[in-house]
């Protein structure tokens, strides 16, 4: 209780003694003034250090605010790009009553770990409607395999979800090669693959795709948009499955 009111004391000498440095703009410090007040400062945060937590702390609260609020008009913004690309796929179900879109690379070490999350999460949640977007930033590799599997959707649209499944769960680097040889277990061949790439290039989509991560402040993969909030990193199913319940239950991913 005393340390609480020395605290208090403190913190009111540092306002009263603002307020009388300040109150009158046309009275400035003079240097022994400017030391006088920066002493007593520095002396009271010296001896307060859990001041400083606080002001983190606010800080973090701070910028958290304003990455949601960025976040919210993007999305407000995007709506349709994000939730119907036409370039995405859905693997749920797709009359779900959430949507759930996943911004991944093939080559990301992270999305793979978080697959079995998507796996788990669709297997228990049957009404979730979740888009596969691909998002290729991690090299040459990743581009080319963006565009195989851009080709094979075009081509075999109901085998999609095989297609990348299978890439994004294979041991070694994606490639061009890798994702051919995916595409050829599953009944679609290279000359196929090849031709429709020539003909039906997806750069234009990967740049779109590229603005719209910007407009996010996604930087990275996995990246997902739920509802109101776009959210990065493998959060995890426990996290997943809070966000959509929320959103299910007041339309925001935090209720």
């Amino acid at each position: 209780m005393a340390l609480l009111s020395k605290t208090l004391m403190s913190l009111s000498a540092v306002a009263l003694f603002s307020s009388l440095a300040f109150s009158q703009p046309a009275l400035a410090l003079d240097e022994a003034q400017k030391k006088e007040m920066g002493d007593f400062i520095k002396e009271y945060l010296i001896s307060n250090p859990e001041v400083m937590l606080d002001v983190q702390a606010a800080l973090e609260k701070k910028q958290e605010e304003q990455r949601l609020s960025q976040s919210n008009k993007a999305i407000s913004d995007n709506k349709d790009e994000i939730f119907n690309g036409k370039s995405d796929v859905n693997i749920g179900n797709e009359k779900g009553d959430v949507t759930v879109v996943e911004f991944f690379d093939y080559n990301c070490g992270y999305c793979r770990h978080a697959l079995a999350d998507t796996d788990k999460l669709l297997k228990n949640d049957k009404n979730i409607r979740y888009v596969m977007k691909e998002f290729p930033i991690l090299g040459p590799d990743s581009v080319a395999a963006s565009r195989v599997s851009d080709a094979f959707r075009r081509l075999a649209p109901t085998k999609y979800a095989a297609f990348s499944h299978t890439l994004l769960s294979s041991e070694g680097r994606a490639t061009e090669d890798s994702a051919i040889e995916v595409a050829g277990t599953l009944g679609v061949k290279e000359d196929a693959l090849r031709k429709e790439m020539a003909a039906n290039p997806n750069t234009d989509s990967i740049k779109a795709t590229y603005q719209l991560a910007t407009d996010l402040g996604v930087t990275g993969t996995p990246a997902y948009v739920i509802g109101d909030e776009a959210v990065s990193g493998a959060i995890g199913l426990d996290a997943l499955t809070e966000k959509v319940a929320n959103v299910r239950a007041c339309g925001k991913t935090s209720c």
